[in-house]
Formats: C-alpha cells, sequence, structure tokens
C-alpha cells in the first residue's frame, strides 16, 4: 500500500504538555495534581496519534485498498499511554517534559484505568492482533461492544470472590472519538412480512440505536493508526415524558435502562433465561451494527456490492459474532435485493472464523423459540443456509449421523441452533490457534464439516505483541538485549535468536539474573503494598495466572501446594527450595467451583503464611483483580510458568509466550502452543509431565478409576484428605467436600492422574533452580527463541492465506 504522507511536525512535547494542561484542563503547573497531569499527557500524546490517524485514512480511501474487519466480543487492550508513547518513540522526550516538573512518567501511567473491555486470553490476543495489523501497516478496524461497567471489579473478601462494576469511565476517556453521524438501528422481535414479490420484510418491534466511538490504535514506530470501533447503545426515546409527567417516574425510562443494558456488562450471567436473552442481544447487537457499518462504507466507497469480498475480510473471533453471517444475508437479500445464491456467494468469500476452545459452553447454540422471538428473519435464513448445506452433504454422499452433526440444528434433546456451525458454514476459511487445537477440531467437534470441506480447516498460531510484552513491561531485560544484540530485534521479533549465543556466557547470566531480581524487587514491594505480605526475592517465583476455570487446573496447582507444605513439615532436614506461589484470575460469577478454588486458593495462603515451621520456604498469595496492568507487573518477574492445563482442552494459550519471552521456565503439558514452545526453545529448556490428548481421551473412553489413583499415591491422598476434612477451612470443615469429592467420582480434568507425574517434574523444577548457571541459560533460550510467537508473525500468516492482502 502507498505510505501516507507525513503528517505536519508538531512542537516539542514539553510546549504541547503545558499548553494542554492549561486550555484544555483549565490548571497550571502548580495546580495540577496527578490525575490533571495524566489527563495533559495522554492529550499531548494523542495529537501525533490523531494526526497519523488521518493520514493512514486519506491513504486508504485513495488507494482504495482492501480492508480487514476484525469482530470480537472483546478487546482487553489495557493502558495505552505507555503504548502510544513507546510506538511514536516519545517515551524519553514525555519523562523529561515531565520531570522538569517534578512528575515521573512512570507514576503517572499507574493512574490510567484499565479498560474494561474484556476478560481474558480472547481479549488481549484481539488487542495484539490490532496492534500488530497497524504495526504492519494493514488497514484494519476492530468491531466491539463498549462496556460501561466490563465484566467485573474482583474483590477478594475472607477468601471469597466478590464481583464490583468496573468504574474505568467515571472519568471519562480521552483516547475515545464519538461519532455521532455513525448511527444504526438495531431490531428485536417483531414478524416478517412477505410480498406477491417473494421479498421479506422484517418489521421488529422494539429497537435500539448503536452508536460508533473510535479509539485509534498505534503501529509501532508509527507507521499506522487504524480504528478500534466500539458501539454504544441508546434508546430511540431516552425518557416516555407522557409515563413521567404521569407519575411513572422510573418506568418512564425502562427504555434507556433496557438500551444500556446491551453496553453495561461483559458476559452477563446466563443461568437463567433472562441472561441467555441479554447474551443474544449483546452478540446481534453489535455484529448488526458492525456488518451495517462495513456495507455502508463498501458502498459509499466502491458501489458495487458485488466487490464486498474483494475490498472487505470480515474476520470472526470466535463463535460470538456468528450470528453476523445471518445478519449479512439478510441485508444483502433483503436491502440490496441480491438472491440467495449471490448473498451466499459473497457472504462465504468474505467471512472468515477462528475457533478459540472446543469447549461445549464456548460454542454457542441458542433455542430456536428465543433465537425466532428475538430474530425471526435471522432464523428463517438459518434454516435456509441449513438447507443448503444439508443437500450438499446429502449429495457428497454422506450418512444419517454425519448429517445431523453437520446440521445447523441440534436435534439431539433439547433442539438448538449451532451457532459454531453457522460461522463453519458461513466462512471460506476456518482457522484453529495452535497445531494440536487444529488437529483436534478436524477429529472431533468439527469432524464431518471437515470431511465435507476438506481444505477449509488451517492453522495460524496465536502470537503477541513483543512491543507490549517485552519492551514496555520490561524495560531492564529489553536494554540488556539491546546491548548484547542491537536494536533489530525491535522491529522483527525472530532476530531474538541472535540472543542464544550468550546463553552460556557467565558474565551476561549475571546481568540477565539482576534484571530478573530488579523485577521481582518490584513485584515483592507491590505484594507488601497492596497485601501485606513478605516475600524473598531470592526465592523462586512460581506463577499461575489466568482465567480460574477447571480445566486450567489450578486446583491441581493448590493439591500440590498442599502436598509440599505437608512434605516441608515433615522433612526439616531437608534442603528445600524456597518458593512463592502466586495466583491471578477471575471466576465467572456463576462457575461455583471455579469460585470455589479461588477461596482454597486463600485458604492455603492463610494457613500456609501464618505457619512459622514453612517460614522462609513456602509463600502463597492469590492478587485480586487480575488484568492486563497486573499481567505486566507479574510476568517479568515469574522464574516458572504454570500452563498446566488438561492436555487437550487449552485451545493455544498465550500467557505461556509471554512469560517465556520474559525469561521463565515453563512447567506444562503437552497442550495448546507449549507443544509448539517446545518445539522452539528445545525438550531441555521446558519442563513437560503428564498424559497427552490422545491419553486423555483413551483414559476418559475405556471408564477411568481416580479413586484407585489417588489411593495408590499417599501425597496425593493426603492432601486431598487435608482439604476434604477443613483442614484449611476450620470455621467450614466441609467446605470442600464436594470440590474433592468431585475428583474422586469422575476427575474428568485429570487432576489425580496427572498428579504423581507434576509432583515429580516440581521437585525437578527444585534441583534445576539449584543449578544457578544451567537455569539462566534455560531461562536465557527461552527468550532466544519465542521471537516466532509475535502476533506479527500470525498477522502475517491471516494476511497471506486467509484475507490475501499480501
Amino acid at each position: 500500500m502507498t505510505p501516507p504522507a507525513d503528517p505536519p511536525p508538531l512542537r516539542p512535547f514539553a510546549e504541547r504538555l503545558i499548553d494542554n494542561l492549561v486550555h484544555r484542563l483549565g490548571k497550571d503547573e502548580r495546580a495540577a495534581k496527578p490525575h490533571d497531569w495524566l489527563a495533559a499527557s495522554i492529550l499531548t500524546a494523542r495529537d501525533p496519534v490523531i494526526d497519523q490517524w488521518m493520514c493512514s485514512t486519506r491513504a486508504l480511501h485513495a488507494a482504495g485498498a482492501k480492508r480487514v474487519y476484525y469482530l470480537s466480543l472483546e478487546f482487553l487492550i489495557g493502558r495505552l499511554l505507555r503504548d502510544a508513547l513507546s510506538n511514536l518513540g516519545l517515551s524519553e522526550e514525555a519523562r523529561a517534559a515531565l520531570a522538569a516538573y517534578g512528575i515521573d512518567l512512570d507514576e503517572i501511567e499507574e493512574l490510567e484505568p484499565d479498560a474494561a473491555l474484556g476478560n481474558g486470553g480472547l481479549g488481549r490476543l484481539a488487542a495484539c492482533f490490532m496492534e500488530s495489523l497497524a504495526s504492519l501497516d494493514l488497514p484494519a478496524t476492530g468491531y466491539g461492544i463498549r462496556y460501561i461497567n466490563g465484566m467485573f471489579r474482583q474483590r477478594i473478601k475472607d477468601g471469597w470472590q466478590l464481583e464490583y462494576p468496573e468504574t474505568w469511565l467515571a472519568h471519562g476517556n480521552p483516547w475515545e472519538f464519538e461519532r455521532r453521524e455513525t448511527a444504526y438501528l438495531i431490531g428485536f422481535g417483531g414478524e416478517v412480512i412477505g410480498s406477491e414479490t417473494g421479498a421479506s420484510h422484517w418489521q421488529p418491534a422494539e429497537a435500539v440505536r448503536a452508536e460508533a466511538i473510535d479509539t485509534p490504535v498505534v503501529g509501532w514506530r508509527g507507521r499506522r493508526v487504524n480504528t478500534l470501533r466500539l458501539w454504544n447503545a441508546r434508546a430511540l426515546d431516552p425518557i416516555r415524558l407522557d409515563a413521567f409527567n404521569a407519575g411513572d417516574h422510573i418506568g418512564a425510562l425502562a427504555g434507556e435502562a433496557r438500551a444500556e443494558s446491551l453496553v453495561r456488562v461483559l458476559y452477563p450471567a446466563d443461568s437463567t433465561p433472562a441472561g441467555q436473552e441479554l447474551r443474544l442481544r449483546q452478540e446481534y447487537f453489535f455484529s448488526s451494527a458492525s456488518i451495517q457499518d462495513i456495507l455502508r462504507r463498501h458502498m459509499q466507497y466502491f458501489g458495487d456490492i458485488s466487490t464486498l469480498s474483494q475490498k472487505a475480510a470480515i474476520q470472526l473471533n470466535d463463535t460470538h459474532p456468528a450470528v453476523a453471517v445471518t445478519e449479512m444475508m439478510r441485508l444483502l437479500i433483503d436491502q440490496h435485493r441480491l438472491s440467495f445464491a449471490e448473498s451466499w456467494d459473497i457472504t462465504r468469500t468474505t467471512f472468515g472464523y477462528t475457533n478459540h476452545t472446543l469447549l461445549p459452553e464456548a460454542l454457542e447454540s441458542w433455542p430456536p423459540p428465543l433465537f425466532e422471538r428475538l430474530l425471526p428473519r435471522h432464523m428463517q435464513l438459518v434454516y435456509a443456509i441449513n438447507g443448503e448445506l444439508l443437500r450438499t452433504a446429502r449429495k457428497a454422499g454422506m450418512d444419517n449421523g454425519a448429517v445431523a452433526a453437520i446440521s445447523l440444528i441440534d436435534e439431539g434433546g433439547e433442539r438448538r441452533v449451532r451457532m459454531a456451525n453457522l460461522a463453519f458454514a458461513g466462512s471460506h476459511s476456518v482457522n484453529g490457534v495452535a497445531a494440536l487445537h487444529t488437529q483436534l477440531m478436524k477429529k472431533t467437534v468439527f469432524a464431518d464439516l471437515h470431511r465435507l470441506f476438506p481444505n477449509r480447516i488451517n492453522n495460524k498460531t496465536n502470537g503477541i505483541t513483543p512491543r507490549r510484552w517485552l519492551k514496555e513491561c520490561n524495560p531492564g531485560l529489553t536494554n540488556l538485549i539491546r546491548e548484547a544484540i542491537g536494536n533489530g530485534f525491535l522491529d522483527d521479533a525472530e532476530k531474538l535468536t541472535d540472543l542464544a549465543r550468550f546463553s552460556g556466557d557467565g558474565a551476561f547470566q549475571e546481568k540477565f539474573a539482576a534484571v530478573k531480581h530488579a523485577n521481582k524487587m518490584a513485584l515483592a514491594a507491590y505484594l507488601k503494598e497492596q497485601m501485606g505480605l513478605g516475600v524473598d526475592p531470592d526465592a523462586l517465583f512460581d506463577v499461575q495466572v489466568k482465567r480460574i476455570h477447571e480445566y486450567k487446573r489450578q486446583l491441581l496447582n493448590i493439591i500440590e501446594t498442599v502436598a509440599l507444605y505437608d512434605q516441608i513439615r515433615s522433612h526439616p532436614d531437608r534442603d528445600w527450595t524456597p518458593r512463592v506461589k502466586l495466583f491471578a484470575g477471575k471466576a465467572a460469577p456463576s462457575y461455583h467451583n471455579a469460585k470455589m478454588i479461588i477461596k482454597l486458593a486463600n485458604d492455603v495462603a492463610r494457613r500456609v503464611n501464618s505457619d512459622p515451621s514453612v517460614a522462609g520456604l513456602l509463600k502463597v498469595a492469590f492478587l485480586p483483580n487480575y488484568n492486563v496492568s497486573l499481567a505486566e507487573k507479574i510476568i517479568p518477574a515469574a522464574d516458572l510458568s504454570e500452563q498446566i492445563s488438561t492436555a487437550g482442552m487449552e485451545a493455544s494459550g498465550t500467557g505461556n509466550m509471554k512469560f517465556a519471552l520474559n525469561g521463565a521456565l515453563t512447567i506444562g503439558t503437552l497442550d495448546g502452543a507449549n507443544i509448539e514452545i517446545m518445539e522452539h526453545v528445545g525438550r531441555e529448556n521446558i519442563l513437560i509431565f503428564g498424559l497427552t490428548a490422545d491419553e486423555v481421551a483413551h483414559r476418559r473412553a475405556d471408564g477411568y478409576n481416580p479413586r484407585a489413583i489417588i489411593e495408590s499415591s499417599r501425597e496425593l491422598s493426603q492432601a486431598l484428605a487435608a482439604i476434604a476434612s477443613g483442614v484449611f477451612s476450620p470455621d467450614d470443615p466441609n467446605r470442600y467436600a464436594g470440590l474433592i469429592g468431585g475428583i474422586y467420582e469422575h476427575d474428568w480434568f485429570m487432576v489425580a492422574a496427572d498428579f504423581d507425574a507434576y509432583a515429580a517434574t516440581q521437585r525437578q523444577v527444585d534441583q534445576r533452580w539449584n543449578d544457578k548457571p544451567a537455569w539462566r541459560a534455560a531461562a536465557i533460550n527461552n527468550v532466544a527463541n519465542v521471537g516466532w510467537f509475535s502476533s506479527d508473525r500470525t498477522i502475517r500468516e491471516y494476511a497471506r492465506d486467509i484475507w490475501d492482502m499480501t
């Protein structure tokens, strides 16, 4: 693409900083408070961002280039000031400008709230992808929802997770721009009216207005600025004055409250019919607004709807936006008056679908009555698409079982609309996010669809942006690498391989260890300040931070911690390796077992940390409200990265990549991207244990007996007995009886099956930690060999293989 013209030159940062402080915020440098300096710094950094944003947009229009549209229910973008300054090369200029007034840039950056637009790896991946798209000069727009209160702000009280609303927008967001001219009506309910010509017209019973709010996304070195477009919801009539004047002051505002509910909370609990309906409304709301916006823009600039797939590539980030397939069909057929065949061809050649999980709850499905009541025209189109799909399957000679598996309607038990099958059928490309995950897609959930469309599934292993996850969060390590191999890795992360030759260099190892120790000192200070917990920075920092879910097996880690605690007390004569066990992550509000795991982690921490017999040898902490900014503190300080999911259940993981890039060794199963990390860093530089995905499947199929395994393992049986009997919950001895009973009875996640191997591998960790040169060499080799896991590489593969944008 033709590079954009250079934006006009700006005055020095220091001049613009004070100008913004005075003229935009109404403060001078003597009266300004820290939050004023933050706002002024953002406004000052924003100026060149806006200039480059406009240049990028003008160049895109002039070139008539193809664009990527990335639809995701989450964008976990974190704080943006440090990211913008770093990518624009303004960090040091900003630091000096603030220092002249006695203000520390690092302290100011800490005041910026994390954008509450996501929860876990799915949202963080979307944010990394958006940054890489801009860094690679690929025009793109991300589409999502502007959540007012996010998922929730987690507090831990008496060890229990409590959920509170995020308030990240309480004082506004200087990074966003409201686009009043870009608004669309989103309908729900009503009926479909046919005409004598055979055309259909949907008359919704209710409607809300989707309004666009844009945030610029800055690429590395400011090469391109793309757009993250988030949708806000408004009622058509914010207040019913007749009802208000009649005395129904609350009811008069019901319409606005109903519209606002669409953008209040990410992942509202769906354990009730009302919760399920709200989720479907949310997904259709943002999908419809996004597709309407894409089609409006295409017609504005190109004028011919038939060329859509030549100028637009729409990528569905997991199954949540799958309803966009039927929305596209509705608009093409009902508004653009194309035939079903023409519309289906355009839809399939425009959409790509990324599957992120094989877990049943993530492969969304909806009861047909709910789907049809909210989206009657879309239900008609689901049946029409399904008819086309099943006829294709029959022509291919597929049997009844395969046809039933392919169908968009699940007829087994309660009938359901299968959104993953809809996304698959409506896309020309369906990709997994790690090599193992992609193979399992072909063998399990999409086996029959894969047989019908054997060239559609492909792999695109996930990646992370090295700008945020090395340069910005770990400046000490970044500077050390620059001293050793130069700056080339900042533009191409795969050049980190040049660092491998220093892995055995004693002097370099000492510098590397000093950087890690400084990061651990900083995290230790944070733990002391925030939690009152003192930890030894010389201890091994053993970290598991991620969404709390049984398949991620935080429970396995906690049980092994209990076993280690017992062993240290029973054998004080042994030379134990001092450890700090760190946990963090949020549990879905309605996920009972996940919340019990959080409580157990805190109960174990309380007992262990107050026991003088293990003082200096074992500390445990659960850090509340895990988010991007907390990850940026924890990951550079980690020595050991826990990636211990049940094999075959983690699609990829990206935390594993972030930890390895920052010099942590991985202890993990052969699951997700762990396998590819092992291939890149070398089997000797990672600690692998446990069953493989095939072995897990065979155990489940052959009638796995966890009780027999537990009874044959003294350490495991003692640890489980201690937890189940109330040793760690004296106030409620039966608190964990159900949680532990589940391991005895079925153990779907293979905690018992993998425990002994996990515990033995942890003792190998102890031995390796005590050989400092060998540990440091392995850690350096991890840093050197995970540049391949840059999201830049992933996006290049999407652009080449899926979007046709090379």
